[in-house]
């Protein structure tokens, strides 16, 4: 109750209220007080408390008053007010959630929470309020992830996000970039801990945030999808997702553009991420007209049509962008958008597939692929790159994040090469792990899952095959013919994915079913038949028959970059029982023996190629000759002995790693083979970059300092084409990393087409699977000497041209001069003679 007293010059009002006992305290003094003092326009001059054994409290308040200018007061409304003030916490959440959901729904979250509520927050809070955090509480421990809401605060262009996190608050560091990345600005934080009785608590935060634009309330929404969308780790922080507030995208529509830019940066795009995502928020409109641009031309349930008008809106709004920077930006973003031939972003799925036609997106390396695959996550980023429509390669786990499509190109430009005797071209894919796990378990983990994630974009936008002829993917606009071939293969880092593969080829129902990825279980295993290492020493023992030697049947000294443990270098330096392999480095060790037992050598490898997961550390310490040991490649430096100085031509008595491995590329051995990643030589005229492997900038040595009478190419890009060049100039013997490792591939193709001429045999019953996969393994050493055949005679061709000499010379650039007309070769890639030279 309240009652009022006006004095009778003005100078006063004596008000009496009485308060609920079991509510008041100080800060209900106080707040009555305020209230009062606001009404009356005055301030409050003096207060008595009157506290016996009644339920309730008086409280005697002097409000002092300007006599001339006296404030007329609505006595019911404002007693209501103060009744409405003094009463409980749970009284108002209780009215409040009695309104919205019935009494016996509210009785049953009240017996929940009633205690879940701290003082500061009781205290602060209006029913209503409580009432929405309650269910904000509710929600984000039904989902076990944060549930928010966004107002806005009254009077003012700020926000107020509630957030409520399940099991313990949400750490600021993690906080504040997504919002930043939302063109929000945090400004105050106030966090309450929720305790419903014997639940998980909940942490409510609530934030009061500036936009960093103009904030309308239909733009809510989609904030907080955002929002939500990386909270849960589907969407990633950066600039981009200004878009949202700036040009009313969505966060799948800020993906989309992020996604464009970052293939832009794997083909050498200038500007950094940092400028695009200002140009994009300094021009919101022509960011929403990129994005209808798309859905324009690939959304499945929209018409036709749009896009001339578009296009004509396009042209105008960039005319009046002002900036030339900003500009070309803007174009190179329109001119990726325009060469897209599909995408699965219709499908929803978790990540993104963009099919790119390479000739129409602009400036790029050489080789162009055909057509080309991007697909992005916040997970891994991975690219498929085509030479032609038919077309054949593995997939590599890579560890270079900033420029795989490099390396990738790479290796497709060699696989083009090497897949001419089988298939019409190459193609090769790659992707690289964005959150990189610290736990080995861990990491093997997320690589499968990544490798999955390329592998499924690829096949979401693949034409598929049937008895009626081509099937189009779901939910997949083509803006190309159809294109159903489609196959991958192993390479390092996926050498044991291929089931994985065939696993997804299945579920899809591919045409190609285990014929999509070779090697699998049901396949021809490259590293048991050493099929690739074999091929390699084919093409190895040619150079040497014809230098008058047996590396068979004589002993032979070797360097080589690699360890036991792999594939291609563990089943080479098992071919030969004369090899004498004096020195060796892979990514952990530097190997050296001097005068090495050719016999002892080899049965200790042997004993290596078959320890799980071993390394150079492994090796027989007894067994190494004086002078020799295995060092860590992280040390400091190395001490070098006379016998390693005289292999290696050293003075030094101590160098560092890189340096010895340095020496270990120059050493005058008979043979040197690259059976690990990497590339280690180029030419003196190149770059470090050129070589496009940073990794070893340190350590990579020029082609003319190479003194191996011969150099084995096991591995891809060992050795730059310039590289190349000069090793031969200088005497060495050598072809290219495409023909000494071509037997991998070749396989893979004899055991793609062998499913496929078997899969009808298997579709009518005449066999059954398990039938065809022992007629596949009987086939195993048949398909070896198919392959190994093919190796020697790409080998014995290359020697009867080199034997023909300058006379052919004529005859050879006639061929350049068709090829380059015919467009299957580009001489500066290849790094081949112009006609002048």
């Amino acid at each position: 109750a309240l009652v009022l007293r006006h004095d009778p010059f003005r100078r006063f009002v004596s008000a009496i209220a009485w308060l609920p006992r079991d509510t008041f305290d100080t800060r209900l003094r106080e707040r009555v007080g305020a209230m009062l003092a606001r009404a009356f326009g005055g301030r409050l001059s003096a207060w008595y408390i009157a506290l016996g054994d009644a339920p309730l409290a008086r409280v005697h308040y002097i409000i002092g008053t300007d006599p001339d200018h006296p404030r007329s007061v609505d006595a019911a409304a404002l007693e209501a007010a103060i009744a409405q003030a003094a009463r409980g916490f749970q009284d108002r959440l209780a009215e409040a959630l009695v309104a919205e959901r019935g009494e016996a729904a509210a009785a049953a979250s009240l017996a929940r929470w009633r205690d879940a509520f701290p003082a500061a927050y009781r205290e602060a809070t209006t029913g209503a309020e409580g009432a929405a955090d309650l269910a904000l509480a509710e929600r984000a421990l039904a989902e076990g992830r944060p549930a928010a809401a966004l107002l806005r605060q009254p009077g003012t262009t700020e926000l107020v996000l509630r957030l409520a996190n399940p099991g313990g608050p949400l750490p600021l560091a993690d906080a504040l970039p997504l919002f930043e990345s939302l063109d929000l600005r945090a400004i105050e934080e106030i966090p309450h801990r929720l305790s419903p009785g014997g639940d998980t608590p909940v942490v409510l935060h609530v934030f009061t945030l500036a936009p960093g634009a103009a904030a309308e309330e239909a733009r809510f929404p989609a904030l907080l999808e955002a929002l939500a969308a990386l909270l849960d780790g589907r969407a990633e922080a950066d600039g981009f997702n200004r878009l949202v507030l700036r040009a009313g995208l969505d966060w799948r529509e800020c993906w989309l553009l992020r996604a464009m830019y970052r293939w832009l940066k794997q083909v050498g795009f200038g500007f950094a991420q940092g400028s695009v995502e200002a140009a994009l928020a300094a021009h919101p409109a022509a960011a929403r007209l990129l994005v209808d641009l798309f859905q324009a031309r690939f959304d499945p349930g929209r018409p036709r049509g749009e896009e001339a008008a578009l296009d004509a809106a396009w042209t105008t709004r960039l005319a009046a962008v002002e900036s030339p920077d900003e500009d070309r930006i803007l174009s190179r973003l329109h001119q990726v958008l325009c060469a897209l031939l599909r995408t699965n972003y219709f499908q929803g799925k978790p990540y993104l597939a963009l099919k790119i036609d390479s000739a129409a997106a602009g400036e790029m390396p050489a080789p162009r692929p055909w057509r080309e695959v991007f697909v992005h996550s916040p997970r891994m980023e991975g690219v498929h790159l085509r030479a032609g429509p038919v077309a054949r390669g593995g997939i590599r786990w890579s560890d270079r994040r900033e420029d795989f499509r490099t390396e990738i190109l790479g290796l497709m430009k060699a696989q083009r090469v090497k897949n001419v005797v089988i298939v019409p071209t190459g193609a090769k894919g790659g992707f690289v792990l964005k959150r990189i796990p610290t736990e080995r378990e861990a990491f093997q983990a997320e690589g499968v899952a990544c490798y999955r994630i390329l592998v499924s974009g690829l096949l979401d936008i693949t034409d598929n095959l049937n008895e009626a002829g081509v099937v189009p993917p779901p939910r997949v606009v083509r803006r190309d013919a159809d294109d159903p071939y489609m196959v991958v293969a192993a390479d390092k880092g996926t050498a044991t994915f291929s089931d994985i593969a065939n696993g997804l080829a299945a579920d899809y129902g591919f045409w190609l079913g285990d014929a999509f990825a070779s090697g699998g279980s049901a396949g021809y295993d490259h590293k048991g038949m050493g099929i690739t290492a074999r091929g390699a020493w084919v093409m190895v023992a040619r150079h040497f028959a014809e230098l008058g030697h047996d590396i068979l049947a004589e002993d032979f000294t070797c360097a080589g970059v690699g360890d036991m443990s792999g594939d291609v270098f563990g089943n080479g330096l098992l071919i030969s029982r004369h090899t004498k392999l004096v020195a060796a480095f892979d990514h952990r060790h530097i190997f050296l023996d001097p005068a090495p037992d050719p016999a002892a050598g080899f049965a200790e490898r042997t004993r290596l190629f078959a320890l799980p997961r071993s390394s150079w550390a492994d090796y027989d310490a007894a067994l190494i000759s004086p002078g020799g040991g295995v060092f860590a490649r992280s040390l400091k430096t190395i001490p070098v002995s006379p016998e390693v100085r005289a292999l290696l031509g050293l003075e030094a008595e101590r160098v560092t790693p890189a340096e010895l491995m340095q020496a270990i590329l120059r050493a005058p051995v008979d043979l040197l083979y690259f059976g690990g990643i990497g590339t280690y030589v180029k030419a003196s005229g190149e770059s470090q970059a050129e070589a496009g492997d940073r990794a070893n900038d340190a350590l990579r040595v020029d082609g003319r300092e190479v003194r191996a009478k011969v150099v084995g190419e096991g591995a891809n890009l060992a050795v730059t084409q310039a590289g190349r060049v000069e090793i031969a100039a200088a005497g060495g013997r050598l072809n290219t990393d495409a023909l000494d490792n071509s037997a991998g591939v070749s396989t893979s193709d004899h055991e793609v087409n062998i499913k496929i001429l078997l899969a009808d045999a298997e579709a009518s019953g005449l066999l059954t699977r398990s039938q065809r996969d022992a007629l596949l393994g009987a086939m195993t050493e048949e398909v070896g000497h198919l392959v190994l055949r093919d190796n020697a005679q790409q080998a014995l061709a290359i020697s009867l041209e080199e034997r023909a000499g300058a006379a052919a010379l004529p005859a050879q650039a006639a061929l350049m001069l068709k090829l380059e007309a015919a467009g299957v070769l580009d001489r500066s890639v290849a790094g081949l003679p112009d006609a002048a030279t």
